[in-house]
């Protein structure tokens, strides 16, 4: 359980209902969960169908424009991210996290399908480390 801070973009803060159609089209199965919105906090509660569900699930509502912080009370292990700085690359990321940046490739499909090109990261958004 946790409270991660993401990057606000957007003035407003999306519904739990779009939030949980964003999610679900991406492929991401809710099952178990339930996606709830106050201000500009997302709160995922419940139990997730696995660990890596969970975790991609923070990561899409957390980084939709509008939300601030995700509050993670769905049980299970806490995810490792990493906030993107100016000048990362999954390689950099890599080395850092994973301690060989050859490796960058994991962290890419770790964050499938919201990444969509291992060069397209961005400063501010966050990724989930596989553990």
């Amino acid at each position: 359980m946790g409270f991660w801070d993401f990057l606000k973009g957007g003035d407003k803060t999306p519904k739990a209902e779009e939030l949980k159609k964003e999610v679900e089209g991406m492929g991401l199965n809710t099952a178990g969960l339930s996606i709830d919105v106050d201000g500009d906090v997302v709160k995922v509660s419940g139990e997730a169908v696995d660990q890596e569900t969970k975790e991609k699930i923070i990561m899409a509502v957390g980084n939709a424009d509008g939300v601030a912080a995700v509050e993670d009370n769905a049980g299970g292990n806490d995810p490792k991210f990493h906030e993107v700085k100016k000048g990362d690359t999954l390689w950099k990321i890599a080395e850092a996290a994973l301690g060989n940046g050859a490796r960058y490739p994991e962290i890419f499909e770790a964050n499938k399908p919201m990444l969509s090109d291992p060069d397209k990261i961005y400063p501010g958004q966050r990724l989930r480390i596989p553990q």
